[in-house]
This record gives structure tokens, C-alpha cells and sequence, in this order.
């Protein structure tokens, strides 16, 4: 029995049984054209993002009835698996809730395509998935129109990214731009404030106040941002802590800034 990969829904599936050749994840094209995503939250926006081509769907027969129960018809036929057909393939310590979809990548805006009234963020070499993933979710929760970061040193949208962005992925575009010291000179000729997130700044971040359009530029772990992109930025800001430890995870931070600079709008 074969399954249709997108298109109108129908009303066959694959029943439950064991994992072989056929839950081995299946390439688009050229090697890694597709993503994968797994989990509740990440499948179920994506299955209800239209702009989104779906290829496969694997789902347990509960993670099946909670699918029917709160998005209805789908998009995608799908095929009924074990839970061990799944952990074959994204590995036992997985928290997959019973779901995995191959789909193609979003297409990302150019950096011309992005409002002119936007609060953005960029990422500065931020390469832990985790990390990039969490800010992806705090990004949607606070109406970010989109994340700039580079091709080279930060992670695909797939996998652990997309499980920790929880459905964010679906809600905010990942802007890829050659250079990023490029992308900040040229926001800020079209008028963004470029503010540069850095533990050392002299200036309190609560001081700044709410700024549109704005982007929030964040460095990696350790490292902070590196020279040239701090020399692009128009204020380093720094997060004023008051207890013993002065920093936190990088995500945390995002949430932060993304809060004080929304305040009183």
C-alpha cells in the first residue's frame, strides 16, 4: 500500500508495524533538501502552516486520535507506527510524543522584504541548536518579524532546533544573509536602532526604552559578539543584574531584552 505525500487528505494509512527499510528517513532531491520535525507542538504547526510542504508523516495511534481530536482533516496522509519506528530513527532519548514529519525547509525573506517598522533579531554565531531553538519560540511569543543569521556557523531548522523552537519556526522566518556586519550597516541606512547585547556595555538596558524599528543583536555564549559586529551596533546594552551571577543563557537574555524593549508600546 503506498501513501500520498501531499495533497488533499485521504483516507488510507499504514498500520502499525515493525521498523525496517521503509522508516528510514527518505531524501527530496539533493541530500538534506528535506527537514525533520518531531514533537507535538513543531508537527502540529507545521501541519497546520499551509505554506509548509509536507512529504511524510509518522504518528502512533494516540498521538493520531490527539491530531484528530484538535486539528481535524489533514493535509497529509499519515502512517500509523510504533513508537519504536520513530525512536529508529531520531534515537531513543528523543521526546518525540509520537510524531515525526518530513517536510521542505521554509523559504526565509531577503533582508529588503522585512518591514520597516520591524523588531528584529540576529544571531551572532549563536551555534547550539538548543539555544537557537529557544529564541525561535520567544521570538513568536513577542511578534519578532524575523531572525537574521548567517549560512555558516549557526544550525539547520531541523531536528533539536525545531523541537526547542516548539511550533516557533512556523511563525517567525530565519532571514540568511552572507555577512552579518553587511546586514547591520544596511538596516541601519533604512533607520533601525542596532543594539548590541553585551554583559560589559556601560548602558543599562532598561534605560533605552522602546524602539521600533529595532534590532536585537545577541553573541554567542562566551564568546559575546565579536569586534566588527559590535563596531556596527548604534548601543551596547547590558542587562542589569542585581544578584551574584551576571549572566544567564542566552535565550534567557533574549527574553529579556525582547520584553523591556516592548514595554509601554
Amino acid at each position: 500500500m503506498t501513501t500520498r505525500r501531499d495533497g488533499p487528505p485521504g483516507r488510507q494509512t499504514r498500520r502499525p508495524g515493525p521498523s525496517g527499510d521503509r522508516f528510514r528517513p527518505r531524501p527530496s532531491g539533493p541530500e538534506g533538501d528535506r527537514v525533520v520535525l518531531y514533537g507535538w507542538h513543531p508537527v502540529a504547526q507545521a501541519l497546520a502552516n499551509e505554506g509548509r510542504r509536507l512529504h511524510r508523516l509518522l504518528a502512533t495511534e494516540n498521538a493520531m486520535a490527539r491530531l484528530t481530536e484538535e486539528i481535524g482533516q489533514l493535509r497529509i496522509d499519515p502512517e500509523l507506527v510504533r513508537p519504536s519506528a520513530i525512536n529508529a530513527l531520531l534515537g531513543p532519548d528523543a521526546v518525540h510524543q509520537g510524531l515525526y514529519l518530513e517536510a521542505d525547509p521554509l523559504p526565509g525573506p531577503d533582508l529588503d522584504d522585512l518591514p520597516d517598522d520591524a523588531l528584529l533579531l540576529a544571531l551572532d554565531q549563536i551555534t547550539d541548536p538548543h539555544n537557537v531553538g529557544a529564541i525561535v519560540r520567544t521570538a513568536a511569543a513577542f511578534g519578532v518579524a524575523g531572525i537574521i543569521t548567517t549560512a555558516r556557523h549557526s544550525p539547520t531548522a531541523t531536528g533539536v532546533l525545531a523541537k526547542s523552537a516548539s511550533g516557533g519556526l512556523e511563525h517567525v522566518p530565519l532571514v540568511i544573509v552572507r555577512n552579518l556586519s553587511e546586514a547591520l550597516i544596511e538596516l541601519g541606512e533604512r533607520g533601525f536602532t542596532r543594539i548590541g547585547l553585551d554583559s560589559d556595555a556601560d548602558t543599562d538596558l532598561d534605560t533605552i526604552g522602546p524602539k521600533r524599528p529595532a534590532v536585537i543583536v545577541l553573541g554567542a555564549e562566551g564568546k559575546g559578539l565579536r569586534q566588527r559586529t559590535r563596531d556596527n551596533c548604534d548601543v551596547l546594552a547590558r542587562i542589569p543584574f542585581r544578584g551574584e551571577i551576571r549572566s544567564i543563557n542566552v535565550s534567557n537574555a533574549a527574553a529579556i531584552t525582547l520584553y523591556a524593549l516592548s514595554v509601554g508600546r
